[in-house]
């Protein structure tokens, strides 16, 4: 029924997160899949330091993937700063390796840095020349968080898609669609604004004027856009139903997904047709990936 976009998951998972552990094995995140319907799932390697305690390497990914060839996707991931730390690193050398074993795209793409800092822009200029979609999470602040830096009405972002127009970015976390609608705050940016839209913001704006931006609906952050305002969910569902991704971003075993709940919702109410549903769930996705 669903292709999971978005998630992570390792073999060990690593020094726990508080209380809870920080990732699920594939055992147990298979396990959550037969439960909510979810056939096939996008692996995203932390590869970031900012946002893991301990980074993951691709080949962890590549052979999770390879143990389940049915059910997991690869991605890999490459630092911006990888290589050289310069703006001239030769970066699509990794990208073709890991292409070569099978990835279908890099992400999530979780540095620190300005989206136009010249060594993200030279990732995302090797990212356009191998022709993988990529996956960003934005980052509301430098310090104290991770992601790409972009400012409140992400103009970084804009400037990117103008300069990369042949690269697919999936849009991801809370600055990201926080900007659904327009924001009270800046201080929105930081979290899940729960105030109805009432007028649009520059994510759809921004779908609307450059083709190559993609929606990854993932995580709370994308399930909050929608639920916030139904109403608007439904248009903005109908408007970009060809660049709108299911995803869950699953890290922990007991990490919610009210995103399957929503989307089964607005179709059994007929607030969304069969074919919005079923290209939001999976079609987008094989197509994107290439699958089928």
């Amino acid at each position: 029924m669903f292709i999971d976009i978005h998630v992570h998951v390792r073999r060990i998972p690593g020094p726990p997160r508080g209380k809870k552990p920080s990732y699920s094995t594939p055992e147990q995140l298979l396990e959550r899949y037969d439960k909510i319907g979810v056939e096939r799932a996008v692996l995203l390697p932390g590869v970031n330091p900012e946002c893991s305690y301990v980074p993951q390497s691709n080949e962890e990914v590549i052979e999770i993937a390879q143990m389940y060839p049915d059910r997991f996707i690869p991605f890999c991931n490459v630092d911006p700063r990888a290589m050289t730390n310069s703006a001239d690193a030769p970066l699509g050398e990794i990208l073709r390796f890991y292409r070569d074993k099978g990835c279908k795209g890099i992400g999530e793409v979780c540095a620190n840095l300005p989206f136009l800092h010249p060594m993200v822009q030279n990732l995302f200029r090797h990212v356009q020349d191998v022709g993988f979609p990529l996956t960003f999470h934005i980052a509301p602040q430098i310090g104290g968080a991770y992601g790409l830096y972009d400012d409140p009405g992400l103009p970084q972002l804009e400037r990117s898609l103008k300069m990369f127009p042949k690269l697919k970015f999936l849009g991801h976390s809370q600055p990201f669609w926080a900007e659904i609608g327009k924001l009270e705050t800046p201080a929105d940016r930081y979290g899940y604004p729960k105030y109805p839209i009432k007028e649009e913001g520059v994510v759809p704006k921004l779908m609307r004027r450059y083709p190559n931006l993609y929606g990854d609906l993932s995580a709370g952050s994308g399930y909050n856009a929608l639920a916030r305002d139904l109403d608007y969910a439904v248009k903005f569902l109908n408007e970009f139903q060809d660049r709108l991704l299911f995803g869950t971003d699953i890290a922990s075993p007991d990490t919610p997904t009210p995103l399957v709940d929503l989307l089964l919702d607005l179709y059994k109410k007929r607030r969304i047709s069969k074919e919005v549903f079923q290209k939001i769930a999976r079609e987008n996705a094989i197509k994107l990936l290439g699958l089928e």
